[in-house]
């Protein structure tokens, strides 16, 4: 039996990401965006867990279904951990991938390559239809900025996240890959067998 859960995202590669994720285990991952009349969710959490959150409830209640929130972003050191929640909108312009990794670049400039340590994050949140949160993960990934995009895979920061163990970054890495190493994979190996233990909540 196959249960259907929205995503919170307007992000088609992320949720192309979390439909692999969730397909083997028996999870039709819908994206919010095939819901037009709902608004989007102002993103106003202090931390990616509160902002997971947020889209997931302010959603399921809209359409009074099962929802995911994710939230997520990169953390550098050296910047003091931004852009952080804002990694999606660090250029002003929300989603703007190539002006996001431009101003990343410039704001590291020349600092050296053991100072450019940075961390994916991942949150995600599971909330049933009436708006109550019931399965909230985290996930991490260590890497480090190099200093020009490498690879055309992956979106976001990822030509710029060097995985050390591999010595290539995320746009470089096969999906395959990715999906064993990544923050997001990380935080749903987590939030799965937590999704599977009250499955038989869901009614469809």
């Amino acid at each position: 039996m196959t249960h259907r859960i929205v995503l919170a995202s307007r992000n088609a590669k992320k949720a192309g990401e979390i439909s692999e994720l969730l397909a083997p285990h028996g999870f039709e991952v819908v994206p919010v965006t095939d819901f037009p009349e709902v608004p989007d969710v102002v993103e106003d959490g202090d931390t990616f867990a509160a902002n997971a959150a947020k889209k997931a409830t302010e959603v399921a209640v809209a359409l009074n279904q099962w929802v995911i929130g994710e939230d997520s972003g990169l953390c550098v050191d050296a910047l003091k951990g931004a852009p952080g929640i804002y990694s999606a909108r660090y250029s002003g312009e929300h989603g703007d991938d190539e002006a996001n990794n431009d101003k990343l670049l410039q704001e590291l400039g020349d600092t050296a390559d053991p100072q450019r340590g940075a961390g994916y994050v991942c949150s995600v949140a599971l909330s049933d239809p009436t708006g109550q949160v019931k399965v909230a993960v985290e996930g991490t990934c260590r890497g480090r900025i190099v200093r020009e995009r490498r690879g055309t895979g992956g979106f976001g920061y990822d030509p710029l996240f060097l995985i050390r163990e591999y010595h290539r970054t995320f746009g470089e890495l096969s999906p395959v890959v990715k999906q064993q190493l990544s923050h997001r994979a990380r935080a749903f190996s987590r939030f799965i067998p937590q999704l599977l233990n009250i499955s038989g909540e869901f009614t469809d």
